[in-house]
């Protein structure tokens, strides 16, 4: 019997002190307005479906008119922290569209949907249960990603900003069919791109409705990139096949355009380029992923057994003793971030001469 990828629910982690001072710091903590338990006393809710009457699996919730004053002022205060200085001379041009509730996953995050009543232009933000894994997810994506994050935490509130693009699922489903054969190349590449990413940052469980791609039209083409949406299960499993998108039988559509589209040495000059581009990363990070690798080496994100397990498919896959000898999943960061950058500089080092 195949062994499933992922076999339990992930656990909350609590944000230690160490945490809450690093968050301080750069300025991603925030004395929120709102709580996610306050937006847990919705009345009702209605079933949210998409244009073909499917189910999302979202629902739309609603409030008794006395709450529901307070609750709109209150979103759109947060909204104005999220995006601006918490200024709030532009609240009375904005309105809160919906409220809708996730009934399905690990995080059941509220959707919030702002609209600027001037132009009509409609923004969303997430509200969802703090978590430590979720919070060094975000971070590093931050820093070893190309793409910035904008996200606030209080004890028990994280605030996301909405990252923009066609789910996974969808686009696979849909858009992929339509692809012709040089943005089906293009779409294997950066799948590898995205899988190497993945991986070297042990971000797991990239299932394609975890992941968004995101289509941008440059001249004469469309060119796409992949981003993940979801940081719930950030180092927390045991088994390094979770942390590779390429093995969740969702992605199998797009793993069938990486075989049939690129080269073997295709696919590991790609490799190469993005272990490259994470190691430019990490050089340029500083003090700021020192500073949280440091925390997270003493912070309990998973459970023992699956750190040994981890450690030791690490280590057979490298040949690398520090995985071994790791103690924590922050250990496990530290030493494949590190062995990324050794592997760069060496190899930067021997063109020198």
């Amino acid at each position: 019997m195949k062994e499933k990828l992922i076999s339990q629910k992930k656990p909350f982690y609590p944000i230690g002190a160490d945490l809450a001072k690093f968050l301080k710091a750069y300025d991603r903590w925030v004395d929120t307005p709102i709580f996610y338990s306050d937006l847990l006393r919705f009345s009702g809710s209605v079933v949210v479906y998409d244009k073909n009457d499917k189910d999302t699996l979202w629902v739309s919730v609603y409030f008794t008119d006395s709450e529901r004053r307070e609750i709109d002022y209150n979103l759109k205060k947060i909204y104005t922290l999220l995006h601006s200085d918490g200024n709030e001379s532009g609240i009375q041009y904005l309105n809160v569209d919906a409220i809708d509730y996730c009934t399905f996953g690990n995080s059941k995050p509220f959707r919030i949907k702002i609209r600027n009543i001037l132009n009509d232009n409609f923004t969303y933000y997430y509200i969802k249960q703090t978590d430590a894994s979720r919070i060094y997810g975000l971070e590093y994506e931050h820093m070893l990603s190309p793409y910035n994050l904008n996200f606030l935490v209080n004890d028990n509130t994280l605030i996301e900003e909405h990252i923009a693009g066609i789910p996974g699922d969808t686009f696979i489903k849909d858009f992929l069919p339509h692809c012709n054969d040089s943005e089906k190349a293009q779409i294997a590449k950066e799948y590898v791109k995205f899988n190497e990413r993945s991986m070297i940052r042990l971000l797991g469980d990239m299932r394609a409705y975890n992941y968004v791609v995101v289509p941008t039209h440059d001249f004469d083409q469309v060119v796409y990139k992949i981003r993940p949406i979801d940081f719930d299960q950030q180092s927390f499993e045991g088994k390094l096949s979770v942390y590779r998108p390429q093995f969740f039988k969702e992605n199998i559509p797009i793993m069938d355009l990486v075989r049939t589209k690129l080269t073997h040495d295709s696919i590991n000059q790609y490799k190469i380029e993005e272990r490259s581009i994470v190691a430019r990363r990490i050089i340029s990070s500083g003090n700021r992923l020192d500073n949280i690798l440091n925390i997270m080496e003493k912070d309990k994100l998973t459970l023992e057994s699956n750190l040994d397990r981890l450690k030791r498919e690490i280590y057979k896959f490298t040949k690398e003793k520090a995985f071994l000898e790791s103690k924590s999943m922050g250990e496990v960061m530290r030493a494949g971030l590190n062995y990324v950058r050794f592997h760069y500089e060496k190899v930067n080092m021997h063109d020198l001469f």
